[in-house]
C-alpha cells in the first residue's frame, strides 16, 4: 500500500514536471493534427549532446572509481539484457498468431536500452536529490549489446532450423541444410558503431583519458535539460504516430509493450539489489539499473534489428516500442522504481 501511495505521489509530481509534460504535449500535438516537425538532423544532434554529456560525466567519475565495484553491476546489467530477451522468447514468441521473428525482434528491442529514458531518469533523480554512482549510466552498453546480439542470434538459429524442417518435409527424408554462421562480431561492431553507443562511449573515453571538466560544465551541462525537453516532445509526437502501425499487427504486441517495461524493470531492480548487498552498489544505482532495464531501445536498436532480422515486421517491434513501451518506461517506470527504491532502501 505504501508503494502505491509513493508511486501515486511521484506520478502526480511527474505530471507537473517538464520531463513528462513535454512527452504528453508532443502526443497531444500529433493527435490534434499539428504540422510541427523537427528535422532529423536536429534530433540526431540532440541525442549526441545528451549522450556525450552522460558519457563525459561518467568517464570523469570512473577515473576515481573502484573498478571492482563496477564489475558486478556491469555483469548484472548484462544478465538483465539476456534474461529480458529470453523472457520474451518464453512468452510473446509462444502466443497464437505471433511470428517468431517478430516476437524475438520485439524482445531484443525491449531488452536493449533507451537513451531518452536514461536521460529523463537522470534529470528526475537530480530533481529528487537521489544519489547514485556517476558511472551508473555507463551500464547502458553492458545491457544493450547482449540483448541485441542474443535476439539476432536466436532469430538466425530459428531460421536455420525452419529451413532444415522444410527441406526434410519436401523430400520425405532428411536433407542436409548448410548452416549459416552467425557473425556475432559483426553484430557487436554494428551496435558499437551506432550513433547512440558511439556518442556515449566517446564521451566515456574523453572523460576518462582527458580533462574535459570545463567544457562539460560550460557547454554540455547547461544544455542537458533543454535538449531533453525537445527530445521528449519529438518522442511524444512519434509515439502517437506509431499507434496506427501497431493496430495492424496482433494485439498481443500491445499487451506485451504494457507489461514488459515493468517486468523487466523488476528484474533489473532485483539483480541490482544483489549487487547492492554484495559490493555496496548504491540504492540510486539500483534504481538506474531498473529504469534502463524497463526502457526499450529507440535509437540504436531499430536499425540494428532491421539489418539483423530483416524478416521481422517493423510495425510489430518498433510500433510496440515507440507507441507504448517508451511512454510507459518514462511516465510509469521512472516514478514506480523511485518509489520502490524509497520503500526498499528508505531515503536514497
Amino acid at each position: 500500500m505504501d508503494l502505491l501511495l509513493d508511486f501515486a505521489n511521484s506520478f502526480v509530481t511527474q505530471l507537473r514536471s517538464p520531463t513528462l509534460a513535454f512527452l504528453i504535449g508532443g502526443a497531444l500535438l500529433a493527435a490534434l493534427g499539428s504540422k510541427l516537425t523537427v528535422p532529423d538532423a536536429i534530433y540526431q544532434f540532440i541525442i549526441f549532446v545528451l549522450l556525450m554529456s552522460i558519457g563525459l560525466h561518467g568517464g570523469m567519475e570512473i577515473r576515481d572509481a573502484d573498478l571492482a565495484a563496477l564489475a558486478l553491476p556491469a555483469l548484472m546489467a548484462t544478465l538483465t539484457g539476456v534474461v529480458c530477451v529470453l523472457l520474451g522468447w518464453l512468452t510473446l514468441a509462444r502466443l497464437p498468431g505471433i511470428r517468431f521473428d517478430d516476437a524475438i525482434a520485439t524482445s531484443g528491442l525491449f531488452g536493449a536500452v533507451s537513451a531518452s529514458t536514461l536521460a529523463a531518469a537522470i534529470v528526475v533523480m537530480q530533481q529528487e536529490n537521489v544519489a547514485y554512482e556517476a558511472w551508473a549510466p555507463a551500464l547502458y552498453p553492458f545491457m544493450d549489446i547482449p540483448a541485441l546480439v542474443l535476439a539476432i542470434v536466436m532469430a538466425s538459429l530459428h531460421k536455420q532450423k525452419a529451413k532444415a524442417r522444410e527441406a526434410a518435409a519436401a523430400g520425405g527424408e532428411v536433407v542436409a541444410v548448410k548452416r549459416e554462421r552467425v557473425k556475432v562480431g559483426k553484430i557487436v561492431k554494428d551496435s558499437l558503431r551506432g550513433s547512440a553507443l558511439s556518442a556515449l562511449i566517446l564521451g566515456l573515453a574523453i572523460g576518462l583519458l582527458a580533462e574535459p571538466g570545463r567544457v562539460y560544465e560550460e557547454f554540455y551541462e547547461p544544455l542537458f535539460r533543454g535538449f531533453l525537453s525537445i527530445l521528449l516532445l519529438i518522442m511524444g509526437m512519434e509515439a502517437y504516430s506509431r499507434l496506427s502501425e501497431l493496430r495492424g499487427v496482433a494485439h498481443w504486441f500491445a499487451v506485451y509493450a504494457l507489461i514488459a517495461p515493468i517486468a523487466h524493470g523488476l528484474i533489473g531492480f532485483g539483480l541490482g539489489y544483489v549487487a547492492h548487498v554484495l559490493v555496496g552498489f548504491s540504492p540510486g544505482g539500483v534504481v538506474i539499473l531498473a529504469i534502463i532495464a524497463a526502457s526499450n531501445s529507440d535509437i540504436s536498436g531499430p536499425p540494428t534489428l532491421r539489418a539483423g532480422i530483416p524478416s521481422a515486421n517493423p510495425a510489430s517491434f518498433i510500433g510496440s516500442s515507440t507507441s507504448i513501451g517508451t511512454p510507459i518506461a518514462i511516465a510509469v517506470c521512472i516514478p514506480l522504481f523511485l518509489a520502490l527504491g524509497e520503500m526498499v532502501f528508505g531515503a536514497t
